[in-house]
Protein backbone atom coordinates (compact mmCIF):
# COMPACT_ATOMS: atom_id res chain seq x y z
CA UNK A 1 0.00 0.00 0.00
CA UNK A 2 1.27 3.59 -0.91
CA UNK A 3 0.45 6.37 1.62
CA UNK A 4 3.61 8.14 1.98
CA UNK A 5 4.08 10.24 -0.85
CA UNK A 6 5.78 13.57 -2.25
CA UNK A 7 3.15 15.90 -3.41
CA UNK A 8 4.21 19.71 -4.43
CA UNK A 9 1.36 21.53 -3.01
CA UNK A 10 2.68 24.25 -5.03
CA UNK A 11 1.96 22.87 -8.44
CA UNK A 12 -0.27 19.11 -7.13
CA UNK A 13 2.05 17.62 -8.57
CA UNK A 14 2.84 13.40 -7.17
CA UNK A 15 6.69 13.91 -7.66
CA UNK A 16 6.90 10.39 -5.76
CA UNK A 17 5.66 7.72 -3.96
CA UNK A 18 6.88 5.68 -1.11
CA UNK A 19 5.12 2.00 0.14
CA UNK A 20 3.90 1.67 3.93
CA UNK A 21 6.11 -1.02 5.73
CA UNK A 22 5.15 -4.35 5.76
CA UNK A 23 3.79 -6.09 9.13
CA UNK A 24 6.88 -7.81 8.74
CA UNK A 25 9.36 -4.97 8.69
CA UNK A 26 7.65 -3.53 11.83
CA UNK A 27 9.43 -6.79 13.81
CA UNK A 28 12.37 -6.13 12.08
CA UNK A 29 12.06 -2.19 13.39
CA UNK A 30 11.06 -3.22 17.03
CA UNK A 31 13.87 -5.88 16.98
CA UNK A 32 16.96 -3.19 16.09
CA UNK A 33 15.89 -0.45 18.37
CA UNK A 34 15.76 -2.70 20.99
CA UNK A 35 19.21 -4.92 20.40
CA UNK A 36 20.71 -0.92 19.55
CA UNK A 37 19.28 -0.20 23.19
CA UNK A 38 21.55 -2.47 24.89
CA UNK A 39 24.44 -1.75 23.68
CA UNK A 40 23.93 1.89 22.90
CA UNK A 41 22.93 2.67 26.68
CA UNK A 42 25.00 0.77 28.51
CA UNK A 43 28.60 0.21 26.56
CA UNK A 44 29.10 3.84 25.65
CA UNK A 45 29.77 7.06 27.68
CA UNK A 46 28.25 10.30 27.31
CA UNK A 47 31.03 11.82 25.66
CA UNK A 48 31.07 8.86 22.75
CA UNK A 49 27.61 9.68 22.34
CA UNK A 50 28.40 13.32 22.63
CA UNK A 51 30.40 13.04 19.46
CA UNK A 52 28.22 11.07 16.85
CA UNK A 53 25.23 13.88 17.95
CA UNK A 54 27.57 16.54 17.23
CA UNK A 55 28.34 14.62 13.83
CA UNK A 56 25.01 14.78 12.98
CA UNK A 57 24.67 18.43 13.69
CA UNK A 58 27.86 18.51 11.33
CA UNK A 59 25.70 16.84 8.77
CA UNK A 60 22.90 19.02 8.44
CA UNK A 61 25.28 21.81 7.86
CA UNK A 62 26.98 20.00 5.16
CA UNK A 63 24.04 19.02 3.42
CA UNK A 64 21.97 22.13 4.43
CA UNK A 65 20.73 23.16 0.71
CA UNK A 66 19.71 19.57 -0.41
CA UNK A 67 17.72 19.08 2.90
CA UNK A 68 15.98 22.38 2.59
CA UNK A 69 15.36 21.40 -0.92
CA UNK A 70 13.24 18.43 0.05
CA UNK A 71 11.01 20.38 2.32
CA UNK A 72 10.08 23.19 -0.20
CA UNK A 73 8.79 20.15 -2.64
CA UNK A 74 7.07 18.20 0.37
CA UNK A 75 5.30 20.85 1.79
CA UNK A 76 5.48 24.00 0.36
CA UNK A 77 8.08 25.97 2.86
CA UNK A 78 9.80 28.94 1.50
CA UNK A 79 13.31 28.35 0.57
CA UNK A 80 14.65 30.94 2.92
CA UNK A 81 12.55 29.65 5.92
CA UNK A 82 13.62 25.87 4.87
CA UNK A 83 17.41 26.80 5.05
CA UNK A 84 16.75 28.40 8.53
CA UNK A 85 14.74 25.56 10.52
CA UNK A 86 17.45 23.23 8.98
CA UNK A 87 19.66 25.76 10.72
CA UNK A 88 18.24 25.16 13.72
CA UNK A 89 17.76 22.04 13.82
CA UNK A 90 22.03 21.73 13.65
CA UNK A 91 21.69 24.19 16.75
CA UNK A 92 19.46 22.29 18.93
CA UNK A 93 21.18 18.61 17.90
CA UNK A 94 24.66 19.99 18.68
CA UNK A 95 23.39 22.17 21.90
CA UNK A 96 23.19 18.11 23.26
CA UNK A 97 26.30 17.25 22.64
CA UNK A 98 27.24 20.71 24.18
CA UNK A 99 25.22 19.21 27.47
CA UNK A 100 25.65 15.47 27.09
CA UNK A 101 27.47 15.46 30.41
CA UNK A 102 24.77 17.70 32.21
CA UNK A 103 22.12 15.97 31.07
CA UNK A 104 23.22 12.59 32.31
CA UNK A 105 25.12 13.50 35.41
CA UNK A 106 24.00 13.10 39.21
CA UNK A 107 21.97 15.30 40.78
CA UNK A 108 22.79 15.12 44.63
CA UNK A 109 20.01 15.19 47.40
CA UNK A 110 20.73 16.86 50.66
CA UNK A 111 19.17 14.04 52.75
CA UNK A 112 17.93 13.98 56.88
CA UNK A 113 20.16 11.25 57.64
CA UNK A 114 23.49 10.07 57.04
CA UNK A 115 25.21 9.28 53.89
CA UNK A 116 24.62 10.27 50.38
CA UNK A 117 22.04 10.17 47.86
CA UNK A 118 21.42 11.21 44.26
CA UNK A 119 19.09 11.11 41.49
CA UNK A 120 20.43 9.28 38.56
CA UNK A 121 19.47 9.65 34.99
CA UNK A 122 19.13 6.41 32.88
CA UNK A 123 17.92 5.41 30.04
CA UNK A 124 14.51 3.63 29.91
CA UNK A 125 14.50 1.89 26.12
CA UNK A 126 13.28 2.34 22.34
CA UNK A 127 11.62 5.53 21.75
CA UNK A 128 8.17 6.17 19.29
CA UNK A 129 8.42 9.53 17.60
CA UNK A 130 5.34 10.35 15.52
CA UNK A 131 6.00 13.83 14.24
CA UNK A 132 4.07 16.43 11.72
CA UNK A 133 5.10 17.61 8.33
CA UNK A 134 5.19 21.52 9.19
CA UNK A 135 8.53 21.58 10.53
CA UNK A 136 10.06 17.90 9.18
CA UNK A 137 13.77 18.37 10.72
CA UNK A 138 13.34 21.00 13.23
CA UNK A 139 10.21 18.38 15.42
CA UNK A 140 12.88 15.68 15.25
CA UNK A 141 15.79 16.96 15.77
CA UNK A 142 14.37 18.25 19.54
CA UNK A 143 13.26 15.17 19.85
CA UNK A 144 15.82 12.94 18.72
CA UNK A 145 18.68 14.42 19.72
CA UNK A 146 18.14 14.62 23.68
CA UNK A 147 17.04 11.07 24.09
CA UNK A 148 20.02 9.83 22.24
CA UNK A 149 22.00 11.47 24.70
CA UNK A 150 20.74 9.81 27.58
CA UNK A 151 21.13 6.43 25.56
CA UNK A 152 17.30 6.06 24.41
CA UNK A 153 16.71 4.89 20.99
CA UNK A 154 14.48 5.91 18.43
CA UNK A 155 11.53 4.90 16.17
CA UNK A 156 10.45 7.84 14.16
CA UNK A 157 7.47 7.82 12.23
CA UNK A 158 6.55 10.78 10.22
CA UNK A 159 4.12 12.33 8.65
CA UNK A 160 3.02 10.71 5.18
CA UNK A 161 3.72 13.67 3.21
CA UNK A 162 7.36 13.73 4.53
CA UNK A 163 9.17 10.49 3.22
CA UNK A 164 11.92 12.10 2.25
CA UNK A 165 13.28 14.56 4.86
CA UNK A 166 12.51 11.72 7.09
CA UNK A 167 14.97 9.28 5.27
CA UNK A 168 17.58 11.73 4.66
CA UNK A 169 17.57 12.35 8.97
CA UNK A 170 17.89 8.45 9.32
CA UNK A 171 20.98 8.53 6.84
CA UNK A 172 22.54 11.57 8.92
CA UNK A 173 22.53 9.75 11.73
CA UNK A 174 23.61 6.61 9.86
CA UNK A 175 26.54 8.46 8.56
CA UNK A 176 26.99 10.09 11.81
CA UNK A 177 28.08 6.66 13.14
CA UNK A 178 25.72 5.64 15.01
CA UNK A 179 25.05 1.81 15.53
CA UNK A 180 21.79 0.29 13.20
CA UNK A 181 18.57 1.09 15.27
CA UNK A 182 19.99 3.50 17.15
CA UNK A 183 17.60 5.82 15.31
CA UNK A 184 14.94 3.97 12.69
CA UNK A 185 12.73 6.02 10.23
CA UNK A 186 9.31 4.08 9.72
CA UNK A 187 6.96 4.63 7.26
CA UNK A 188 4.30 3.23 8.58
CA UNK A 189 0.44 3.29 8.93
CA UNK A 190 -2.07 4.15 12.21
CA UNK A 191 -2.63 0.65 12.54
CA UNK A 192 1.24 -0.33 12.86
CA UNK A 193 1.83 2.52 15.26
CA UNK A 194 -0.82 1.33 17.63
CA UNK A 195 1.45 -1.88 17.26
CA UNK A 196 4.67 0.30 18.02
CA UNK A 197 3.05 1.66 21.28
CA UNK A 198 1.90 -1.74 22.17
CA UNK A 199 4.87 -3.59 21.95
CA UNK A 200 6.65 -3.79 25.09
CA UNK A 201 9.91 -3.27 24.18
CA UNK A 202 8.29 0.62 23.04
CA UNK A 203 8.65 2.69 26.54
CA UNK A 204 7.54 5.64 25.85
CA UNK A 205 6.19 7.66 23.17
CA UNK A 206 6.26 11.64 22.17
CA UNK A 207 3.53 13.22 19.71
CA UNK A 208 3.89 16.53 18.09
CA UNK A 209 0.90 16.75 15.45
CA UNK A 210 -2.72 17.84 16.09
CA UNK A 211 -5.54 17.16 19.49
CA UNK A 212 -7.00 14.44 17.66
CA UNK A 213 -4.05 12.84 17.01
CA UNK A 214 -2.54 13.18 20.37
CA UNK A 215 -5.66 12.42 22.39
CA UNK A 216 -5.81 8.91 19.67
CA UNK A 217 -2.08 8.16 20.67
CA UNK A 218 -2.55 9.28 24.84
CA UNK A 219 -5.38 6.56 25.18
CA UNK A 220 -3.65 3.91 23.49
CA UNK A 221 -0.39 5.07 25.17
CA UNK A 222 -2.32 4.39 28.50
CA UNK A 223 -3.30 1.51 27.94
CA UNK A 224 -0.44 0.00 28.41
CA UNK A 225 1.20 1.89 30.34
CA UNK A 226 3.32 3.95 28.62
CA UNK A 227 4.49 7.57 28.97
CA UNK A 228 2.98 10.02 26.59
CA UNK A 229 4.96 13.59 25.65
CA UNK A 230 2.55 15.59 23.77
CA UNK A 231 3.21 18.77 22.05
CA UNK A 232 -0.21 19.40 20.26
CA UNK A 233 -1.93 23.24 18.84
CA UNK A 234 -2.29 26.52 20.04
CA UNK A 235 -3.81 29.96 19.81
CA UNK A 236 -1.62 32.00 21.16
CA UNK A 237 -2.29 35.83 21.86
CA UNK A 238 -0.16 38.40 20.78
CA UNK A 239 -1.39 41.31 23.17
CA UNK A 240 -0.38 45.19 22.73
CA UNK A 241 -0.68 47.09 26.13
CA UNK A 242 1.61 50.31 25.28
CA UNK A 243 4.41 50.97 22.66
CA UNK A 244 6.98 53.62 21.47
CA UNK A 245 7.42 52.37 17.85
CA UNK A 246 4.52 50.76 16.94
CA UNK A 247 5.94 50.13 13.51
CA UNK A 248 8.60 47.77 14.80
CA UNK A 249 5.48 46.33 16.98
CA UNK A 250 3.53 45.55 13.77
CA UNK A 251 6.55 44.37 11.80
CA UNK A 252 7.40 41.62 14.56
CA UNK A 253 3.76 40.62 14.50
CA UNK A 254 3.80 40.01 10.84
CA UNK A 255 7.17 38.41 10.86
CA UNK A 256 5.87 36.04 13.16
CA UNK A 257 1.99 35.21 11.91
CA UNK A 258 3.51 34.36 8.73
CA UNK A 259 6.41 32.59 9.16
CA UNK A 260 6.74 29.13 7.74
CA UNK A 261 3.30 30.45 5.92
CA UNK A 262 1.29 30.67 9.16
CA UNK A 263 1.85 27.02 9.79
CA UNK A 264 3.24 27.40 13.05
CA UNK A 265 1.55 25.89 16.35
CA UNK A 266 2.77 29.02 18.58
CA UNK A 267 2.75 31.57 16.32
CA UNK A 268 0.29 34.60 17.40
CA UNK A 269 -2.96 33.88 15.87
CA UNK A 270 -5.02 36.25 18.22
CA UNK A 271 -4.27 39.72 18.52
CA UNK A 272 -5.88 41.87 21.45
CA UNK A 273 -4.74 45.50 21.23
CA UNK A 274 -5.89 48.10 24.08
CA UNK A 275 -8.35 50.71 22.80
CA UNK A 276 -6.27 53.46 22.58
CA UNK A 277 -3.96 52.06 19.68
CA UNK A 278 -6.33 49.57 17.87
CA UNK A 279 -7.14 51.53 15.02
CA UNK A 280 -3.77 52.66 14.50
CA UNK A 281 -2.10 48.96 15.09
CA UNK A 282 -5.15 47.57 12.76
CA UNK A 283 -4.87 49.78 9.97
CA UNK A 284 -0.79 48.77 9.89
CA UNK A 285 -1.30 45.12 10.50
CA UNK A 286 -3.57 45.30 7.98
CA UNK A 287 -2.02 46.69 5.61
CA UNK A 288 1.61 44.93 6.23
CA UNK A 289 -0.24 41.35 6.09
CA UNK A 290 -1.96 42.35 2.76
CA UNK A 291 1.20 43.09 0.96
CA UNK A 292 3.19 39.78 2.08
CA UNK A 293 4.31 38.33 -1.39
CA UNK A 294 3.10 35.24 -1.65
CA UNK A 295 4.55 32.62 -4.14
CA UNK A 296 6.63 30.13 -5.73
CA UNK A 297 8.47 28.83 -2.47
CA UNK A 298 11.74 28.37 -4.24
CA UNK A 299 11.35 31.97 -5.23
CA UNK A 300 14.02 34.41 -2.88
CA UNK A 301 11.40 37.27 -2.84
CA UNK A 302 8.43 34.87 -1.82
CA UNK A 303 7.72 35.62 2.00
CA UNK A 304 5.05 32.78 1.85
CA UNK A 305 3.86 29.84 -0.22
CA UNK A 306 1.21 27.49 -0.48
CA UNK A 307 -0.62 25.81 2.90
CA UNK A 308 1.24 21.98 3.07
CA UNK A 309 -1.43 20.62 1.00
CA UNK A 310 -4.97 21.60 -0.76
CA UNK A 311 -6.80 19.89 1.89
CA UNK A 312 -5.27 21.97 4.43
CA UNK A 313 -5.84 25.53 2.14
CA UNK A 314 -9.63 23.62 2.20
CA UNK A 315 -10.20 23.85 5.78
CA UNK A 316 -8.70 27.08 6.33
CA UNK A 317 -10.74 28.50 3.40
CA UNK A 318 -13.96 26.59 5.17
CA UNK A 319 -13.19 28.50 8.55
CA UNK A 320 -12.91 31.50 7.44
CA UNK A 321 -15.88 31.76 5.31
CA UNK A 322 -17.77 30.07 7.92
CA UNK A 323 -16.75 32.99 10.48
CA UNK A 324 -17.82 35.75 7.62
CA UNK A 325 -21.09 33.99 7.82
CA UNK A 326 -21.18 33.83 11.92
CA UNK A 327 -21.14 38.12 11.14
CA UNK A 328 -17.11 38.33 11.45
CA UNK A 329 -15.65 40.98 9.71
CA UNK A 330 -13.13 39.79 6.62
CA UNK A 331 -10.87 42.92 6.70
CA UNK A 332 -8.44 41.64 3.85
CA UNK A 333 -7.74 38.23 2.27
CA UNK A 334 -10.16 35.22 2.18
CA UNK A 335 -8.89 33.86 -1.24
CA UNK A 336 -7.71 30.99 -2.05
CA UNK A 337 -6.02 29.33 -5.73
CA UNK A 338 -5.47 25.92 -5.32
CA UNK A 339 -3.53 24.92 -1.92
CA UNK A 340 -2.55 29.53 -1.62
CA UNK A 341 -4.35 30.98 0.65
CA UNK A 342 -4.21 34.68 0.86
CA UNK A 343 -2.70 36.66 4.24
CA UNK A 344 -6.21 36.83 5.53
CA UNK A 345 -7.15 39.17 8.88
CA UNK A 346 -10.71 39.16 10.79
CA UNK A 347 -12.38 41.39 13.20
CA UNK A 348 -15.35 41.88 15.03
CA UNK A 349 -14.99 38.34 16.25
CA UNK A 350 -17.54 37.09 19.19
CA UNK A 351 -17.95 34.31 21.18
CA UNK A 352 -20.63 32.67 19.54
CA UNK A 353 -18.70 32.08 16.55
CA UNK A 354 -16.30 29.07 16.07
CA UNK A 355 -13.43 30.83 14.99
CA UNK A 356 -13.33 32.07 18.52
CA UNK A 357 -12.62 29.14 19.76
CA UNK A 358 -10.61 27.74 16.53
CA UNK A 359 -7.06 27.62 16.01
CA UNK A 360 -6.64 29.11 12.34
CA UNK A 361 -3.41 27.22 10.98
CA UNK A 362 -2.63 29.21 8.02
CA UNK A 363 -1.80 32.88 7.36
CA UNK A 364 -5.13 33.97 8.61
CA UNK A 365 -5.57 36.33 11.97
CA UNK A 366 -8.30 37.76 14.22
CA UNK A 367 -8.11 41.27 15.71
CA UNK A 368 -9.47 42.12 19.20
CA UNK A 369 -10.14 45.57 20.92
CA UNK A 370 -9.79 45.47 24.83
CA UNK A 371 -10.32 48.28 27.35
CA UNK A 372 -7.96 47.42 29.91
CA UNK A 373 -5.57 44.61 31.06
CA UNK A 374 -8.11 42.55 33.00
CA UNK A 375 -10.15 42.50 30.00
CA UNK A 376 -6.53 41.28 27.49
CA UNK A 377 -5.85 39.06 29.99
CA UNK A 378 -9.55 37.57 30.36
CA UNK A 379 -9.79 37.12 26.43
CA UNK A 380 -5.86 36.01 26.08
CA UNK A 381 -6.84 33.36 28.63
CA UNK A 382 -10.11 32.43 26.84
CA UNK A 383 -9.20 29.24 25.20
CA UNK A 384 -8.58 25.66 25.15
CA UNK A 385 -5.09 26.35 23.90
CA UNK A 386 -2.08 27.52 26.06
CA UNK A 387 1.33 27.00 24.61
CA UNK A 388 2.88 30.67 23.82
CA UNK A 389 1.78 34.00 24.15
CA UNK A 390 3.13 37.44 23.61
CA UNK A 391 3.29 40.93 25.59
CA UNK A 392 3.89 44.38 23.88
CA UNK A 393 4.34 46.68 26.54
CA UNK A 394 6.35 49.83 28.10
CA UNK A 395 5.72 49.42 31.58
CA UNK A 396 8.00 46.38 33.23
CA UNK A 397 5.63 46.00 36.30
CA UNK A 398 2.68 45.10 33.38
CA UNK A 399 4.77 42.50 31.61
CA UNK A 400 5.82 40.74 34.95
CA UNK A 401 2.04 40.90 35.80
CA UNK A 402 0.57 39.68 32.36
CA UNK A 403 3.58 37.20 32.33
CA UNK A 404 2.45 35.92 35.29
CA UNK A 405 -1.78 36.04 34.77
CA UNK A 406 -1.31 34.33 31.18
CA UNK A 407 -2.68 30.80 31.13
CA UNK A 408 0.33 29.50 28.40
CA UNK A 409 3.66 27.32 28.74
CA UNK A 410 5.70 30.63 27.35
CA UNK A 411 5.54 34.08 27.46
CA UNK A 412 7.31 36.41 25.26
CA UNK A 413 7.97 40.17 26.09
CA UNK A 414 8.43 42.50 23.68
CA UNK A 415 9.90 39.95 20.82
CA UNK A 416 9.07 37.10 18.53
CA UNK A 417 10.84 34.27 16.69
CA UNK A 418 13.10 34.24 20.13
CA UNK A 419 13.01 30.26 20.46
CA UNK A 420 16.63 28.80 21.17
CA UNK A 421 17.85 25.38 22.14
CA UNK A 422 18.23 26.25 25.39
CA UNK A 423 14.43 27.66 25.82
CA UNK A 424 12.22 24.40 27.07
CA UNK A 425 8.89 24.75 24.20
CA UNK A 426 5.81 23.73 25.65
CA UNK A 427 2.02 24.46 26.83
CA UNK A 428 -0.71 23.30 29.44
CA UNK A 429 -4.00 22.80 28.62
CA UNK A 430 -5.06 21.67 25.30
CA UNK A 431 -1.62 22.15 23.98
CA UNK A 432 -0.07 19.82 25.46
CA UNK A 433 1.61 18.00 28.69
CA UNK A 434 5.42 18.18 28.41
CA UNK A 435 8.36 20.20 27.14
CA UNK A 436 10.91 19.94 24.44
CA UNK A 437 14.12 21.76 24.27
CA UNK A 438 16.40 23.27 26.98
CA UNK A 439 17.76 20.96 29.49
CA UNK A 440 14.14 19.66 30.64
CA UNK A 441 13.44 17.83 27.29
CA UNK A 442 15.96 15.40 28.52
CA UNK A 443 14.18 14.53 31.28
CA UNK A 444 10.89 13.24 29.67
CA UNK A 445 12.05 10.00 28.83
CA UNK A 446 14.85 8.78 31.53
CA UNK A 447 14.11 6.69 34.59
CA UNK A 448 14.90 9.42 37.42
CA UNK A 449 16.66 6.63 39.68
CA UNK A 450 17.58 7.14 43.52
CA UNK A 451 20.98 5.79 45.02
CA UNK A 452 20.97 5.64 48.45
CA UNK A 453 24.12 4.65 50.11
CA UNK A 454 24.57 4.37 53.87
CA UNK A 455 27.51 6.42 55.70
Amino acid sequence: MTAYAVVNPATGETLATYPTMTDAEVEVALAAAQTAYRSWARTTTPAERAALIRRVAQLHRERRDELAAIVVREMGKPLSHALGEVDFAADITEYYADNAEKVTGDTPIEILGEGTAVIRRTPIGPLLGIMPWNFPYYQVARFAAPNLAVGNTIILKHAPQCPESAAAIQQMYLDAGFPEGAYVNVYATNEQAATFIADPRVQGVSVTGSERAGAAVASLAGQHLKKVALELGGSDPFIVMSTDDMDAVVANAVEARMDNSGQSCNAPKRFIVIDSLYDEFAEKFTAAVAGTVMGDPFAEDSEIGPLSSLLAAERLQAQVDNAVAQGATLVTGGTRSGAFYAPTVLADVTKDMDVYREELFGPASTLYRVDSEEEALALANDTGYGLGSYVYTTDPEQADRMASGIDAGMVYVNCVLADSPELPFGGVKRSGTSREMGLLAADEFVNKKLVRVAK
